[in-house]
């Protein structure tokens, strides 16, 4: 274990291993989600599960920034100078591709993808991707319009937990 890893560290059980484990404490932390309005009945439904998890695990109101962009494929360039700014604990991104509506779709996942990883790198920044993809309609009504089980939920969680994580680990 390196240096400052020693923060908070849990003894795994029996092993004599050690873990870093982030927590669902969102307070002091501070969140900027980026939303596509493409999809919007599905991305709206995703930001407003994402920032009701924040606020349910103790994020503020001031502390989440939400800035909306025309589509998935926008949302890079944004995340990355938001990522830029030093402002933010972590960054949630949210999308809907459905393949029947984009004949590419998969070129649009795929390079988004690749896009928010390397600005994760680059910064040591959280990034949550959550562009859903989905072949049909109703499977991305199903990731994206289930209140606490939708993907926007996990997507807060995820970026919480993962904050939380880094901070452990200085």
């Amino acid at each position: 274990m390196g240096k400052g890893i020693s923060k908070e560290i849990e003894l795994i059980g029996g092993i004599g291993a050690h873990q870093v484990v982030g927590h669902l404490d969102a307070a002091g932390l501070r969140f900027g989600i980026v939303v596509s309005r493409f999809n919007d009945e599905l991305t709206h439904a995703l930001c407003r599960s994402a920032y009701q998890c924040l606020e349910k695990n103790g994020a503020k109101r001031e502390t989440i920034d939400v800035v909306h962009v025309p589509g998935a494929y926008e949302i890079p360039g944004v995340a990355s100078k938001m990522a830029a700014s030093g402002t933010y604990s972590a960054l949630i991104v949210l999308g809907v591709v459905v393949e029947g509506e984009t004949q590419h779709a998969q070129m649009i996942i795929d390079t988004t993808g690749q896009s928010l990883l390397d600005i994760s790198c680059r910064y040591t920044l959280p990034i949550i991707n959550e562009i859903v993809g989905s072949r049909t309609w109703a499977q991305a009504e199903a990731r994206c319009l289930s209140g606490e089980n939708t993907r926007g939920w996990y997507a807060a969680e995820a970026a919480i937990e993962t904050a939380r994580v880094y901070q452990k680990l200085g």
